[in-house]
């Protein structure tokens, strides 16, 4: 099918959250013109810009006029990691995978040649395997696992109709207006900066990590290559959550306390796949602790509740939920 490399119109859902804020400012800057659909829980840390429309809106009732002459949709609204979508399962079903299925319904009508899914590479829950390559079984053990597995498959039902990336990202990891602190490598940077010491959790979990600025670069890449549609694995870094605790140390020296965890999740990515399609990763996870170390330094990196997923969400979500 294709697309044309030059400026376009596309929409992103989640435009306001942690990639979501840095994939739009890319695009942009790139020279397309963008329109962000965003419930905005955590608020909107995106400048204006004349290329520029951000939207207000439950993804589940997402306007469809929104889709007309859009060309490319990056669809990364959701409710993220497991505790989020604890907190209300079944609005989580909603947000997670019939909104995608209605924006998918909506973007074939309107003629949307290429849609980019951010789904999770936690979708392989626990895996032996030393490659896990897009081909293994998916194993999901939560129910956040299990809404970005079924999304995946609802949207690349949709394959023979528009051209469906579904990008599997491993842990993200680095700074954005839209600042997350519950995720591995940001957390135990931030205990590191804040407290002086770090709280493993067992410890010998193995996660994959990505930077953020490589993720954007991940979509970007999906944007404007040839790259066939399908499912890509998008992780770098495969570390034990010892190995990030100790990588911390070593950047800010502090101390180690481990405990024990009922979290059996471990799996170790393998990428070659998206790395056979020209892509080449310019960031890691040492930068991210850096450029973390360097935002709290600056006080542009504080510990509010935005930053944590359920504790802002405790606050909201009672007056989404249906």
């Amino acid at each position: 099918m294709g697309i044309p490399t030059q400026a376009m119109k596309i929409l992103v859902t989640g435009g306001c959250g942690y990639t979501g804020v840095l994939l739009t400012q890319a695009l942009l800057e790139s020279g397309h013109q963008v329109t962000v659909v965003d419930i905005q829980w955590f608020g909107n840390a995106l400048e204006p810009h004349p290329a520029l429309t951000v939207v207000e809106q439950d993804i589940r009732e997402m306007d469809p006029s929104l889709l007309e002459g859009v060309e490319v949709i990056f669809h990364l609204a959701n409710i993220a990691n497991d505790p989020s979508v604890d907190l209300d399962p079944t609005l989580s079903w909603e947000v997670n995978v019939l909104a995608a299925m209605q924006l998918a319904e909506g973007s074939v009508r309107a003629g949307v040649k290429r849609f980019i899914y951010a789904s999770s590479g936690s979708v392989y829950g626990v895996q032996n395997a030393e490659r896990v390559t897009e081909e293994l079984p998916l194993v999901p053990i939560s129910v956040y696992n299990k809404t970005k597995m079924v999304a995946e498959r609802v949207l690349l039902s949709y394959a023979g109709q528009m051209e469906i990336y579904c990008v599997r990202p491993a842990t993200v990891c680095g700074v954005s207006p839209r600042q997350r602190l519950d995720v591995a490598v940001n957390m135990l940077t931030f205990q590191a900066l804040e407290n002086g010491k770090i709280t493993v959790f067992g410890g010998d979990q193995t996660r994959p990590n990505i930077h953020i600025k490589d993720l954007v670069r991940i979509y970007l890449h999906l944007l404007d290559s040839a790259a066939a549609p399908g499912i890509y694995n998008a992780g770098f870094e495969n570390l034990s959550i010892r190995e990030i605790a100790e990588r911390v140390q070593a950047a800010v020296p502090c101390e180690i306390i481990t405990t024990p965890s009922n979290d059996p999740r471990s799996y170790r990515l393998c990428s070659d796949k998206l790395l056979a399609t020209g892509f080449a990763p310019g960031h890691s996870v040492a930068e991210a602790m850096q450029d973390l170390q360097a935002a709290h330094t600056a006080g542009a990196v504080t510990n509010h509740p935005r930053c944590h997923n359920v504790k802002w969400m405790n606050s909201v979500i009672g007056n989404y939920a249906k």
